[in-house]
């Protein structure tokens, strides 16, 4: 998901390999059925294409020679002339590898790609799937498809050296149509471009990227701007082509770049360099449409209403699954809750301004436990963020608890960490809480841990669910608070908008006032709270009280709540997933060189206050 909106327009996944570290792996995929339908051959070498101009805008290590390819056949064999069609769409895919001088280890076959229903035979359209990986030298690298609305130039980069053509086209398809000539796509052309375009990502010089594959340009155009709020694009698309219908739709690969103000020539040095065509086609604008001339006419292109008409093919597959009203809120709502960001007061995002010293650090003495239970998936990410705020962390897993082997006498802090415990089939954690509450071992160390004054817990995702199930938060309510399953009655992973109000919460206290970007992963975190929502230390606020914004339905948008004395917290957003930039799904520019989110700060509290009682 890329943007202030948070849509799908991410051309590639970037993971990173480890938290220290800037190295990681990228994927990307490509394929080109319709293209295939004309010619087979000329399927192959665009799916091929089409996951390299994915893959363009990562940061790889060694830049085309890093790729490897994996090829994934779907075909209709035994049906007249396709066996002959397959062997050419094959023959094709090897000589372009061999021609890009990359591999194709690995992949798939699906041969039999028929479907009988009575007496009517459906035959599938032949298809190669194309997933490139490769290693990123630099995650933080990673240029998106989302245009930045600052003074700058767009440039339109080929990589396919051929004609423009519509066959094969989503213009020819949403016309009944399939053509005659598919483009194709010259190795040569490929491979200096792509090597050509990474050298731009590896020297900072793009400040997005996005390929041109189905729909054409100005599908590519318009995507760049869907996921802002604000501005739009004024173009001349003259040294393209004569035939409009042509330029604005063709599906010949090719990128679309975007290059601030200074760098333009020394972009255009590089590209020239390398034998590439590439051609200024224009700049941001304040307005919100897409603005096109050519042949002295001009057509407008208005961004919000053609957002609306792409994203409804969304829609329509939403209301399926989580019924009418929440597809339609998530609908109306989804261009009305842009991500926003206030930063707590002081707040430098530099990490040794907050007392952390590194990646690495001598043992502390302050000591944080992580509780895990049979499939949680969080305990990793947590433990680091424990680390990183500078506490010395062990792991304890439920079994070390009810056999007696872990206490928890001699931590200090604990954490029921987030994941799919017992793989939630036993509801909202109430399987890991049996676990507590029927084990005379497990029950004994956490009443023990609870009874004491200098300690502090925290739960998140699942861990929240087994706080709220055990009652550990208020335990003073006559009524004990619950947790009910999402409005939506889907699961819900995004990454949202949260506010942090002016809050007694040992963790929290110092973020009051804030507004951040967390992650959400949950099926069940709509908080019920009998005794009315006033009753209980709330820290922690969706911004948007509607759907999705505020992605369960909890009232008040109530996403985590402390104890009274402020030292147990339970929320629902993973906090551990985001105390970098990089782990966000969207920071301000304005703040990229920052080091640290305030996240990492709520960890930091907690170290501070316990050795402040350590003395």
């Amino acid at each position: 998901m890329q943007g202030e909106i948070q849509l799908p327009l991410s051309d590639c996944g970037v993971v990173a390999l480890d938290y220290t570290g800037n190295a990681g792996i990228a994927t990307s995929i490509g394929h080109a059925p319709q293209a295939a339908l004309i010619d087979p051959a000329a399927g192959s070498v665009l799916s091929i294409v089409e996951s390299l101009t994915n893959l363009v805008g990562a940061n790889l290590k060694d830049g085309l020679k890093t790729v490897s390819l994996s090829a994934n056949w779907m075909w209709p064999c035994r049906n007249k002339g396709e066996d002959a069609r397959l062997y050419s769409a094959v023959k094709a895919c090897s000589d372009m590898a061999c021609a890009l001088g990359i591999n194709i280890p690995t992949g798939k076959d699906s041969l039999s790609m028929t479907q009988k229903y009575g007496n009517k035979k459906v035959v599938a359209p032949g298809t190669v799937i194309i997933s490139a990986a490769g290693e990123v030298a630099d995650v933080k690298k990673t240029v998106s498809p989302v245009l930045q609305n600052v003074k700058s130039g767009l440039y339109y980069v080929d990589f396919s050296g051929s004609d423009l053509q519509l066959g094969g086209s989503a213009l020819a398809q949403s016309l009944g149509q399939v053509g005659d000539k598919a483009p194709m796509a010259s190795a040569e052309v490929v491979k200096a471009a792509f090597n050509a375009v990474q050298e731009l990502v590896a020297k900072g010089l793009l400040l997005a990227a996005h390929d041109i594959s189905a729909g054409g340009l100005i599908t590519t155009l318009l995507e760049m701007t869907f996921a802002n709020v604000n501005g739009g694009l004024d173009l001349n698309l003259d040294a393209l082509g004569t035939d409009l219908v042509k330029v604005l739709f063709a599906e010949n690969p090719a990128l679309v770049i975007q290059v601030a103000p200074g760098k333009q020539s020394k972009v255009e040095r590089i590209l020239a360099a390398a034998g590439v065509k590439f051609v200024f086609i224009g700049q941001p604008q304040s307005e919100r449409t897409v603005t096109v001339s050519h042949d002295g006419e001009q057509y407008m292109f208005f961004i919000d209403h053609l957002r609306d008409v792409w994203y409804k093919s969304s829609y329509l597959l939403d209301r399926a699954q989580s019924g009418g009203r929440w597809a339609q809120d998530r609908f109306e709502n989804y261009k009305k809750q842009p991500l926003r960001l206030r930063l707590p007061k002081g707040f430098t995002g530099r990490a040794a301004d907050l007392g952390i010293t590194g990646s690495r650090h001598e043992r502390t003495g302050i000591k944080a436990a992580i509780i895990r239970e049979k499939g949680v998936n969080g305990d990793r990410e947590m433990a680091y963020s424990l680390y990183y705020a500078g506490f010395d962390v062990k792991d304890v897993h439920m079994t070390d608890l009810m056999s007696g082997r872990e206490t928890l006498d001699d931590v200090n802090m604990i954490v029921f960490c987030g994941g799919f415990s017992n793989s939630d089939v036993l509801g909202s954690a109430k399987g890991w809480a049996s676990g507590f509450v029927w084990n005379e071992n497990a029950k004994k160390a956490l009443e023990r841990f609870y009874a004491r004054k200098d300690t502090l817990s925290l739960g998140i995702c699942n861990g929240c669910q087994v706080m709220i199930e055990m009652n550990l938060l208020n335990p003073e309510c006559t009524s004990q608070p619950h947790m009910d399953h999402n409005n939506s009655h889907k699961f819900e992973s995004a990454f949202v908008n949260l506010t942090i109000p002016e809050n007694n919460s040992v963790m929290f206290k110092s973020l009051s006032g804030s507004r951040l970007g967390i992650w959400v992963a949950h099926g069940e975190g709509k908080f019920n709270l009998p005794e009315g929502t006033d009753k209980y230390n709330i820290v922690a606020q969706y911004s948007y009280k509607s759907y999705p914004g505020n992605p369960n339905g909890s009232p008040r948008g109530i996403a985590g709540i402390a104890s009274a004395d402020g030292r147990h917290l339970a929320m629902m957003p993973h906090l551990e997933r985001a105390i970098f930039p990089w782990q966000c799904a969207w920071y301000p520019q304005s703040h990229k060189q920052d080091e640290v989110t305030p996240w990492i700060e709520a960890f930091v509290n907690a170290r501070n206050w316990i050795a402040a009682r350590k003395g």
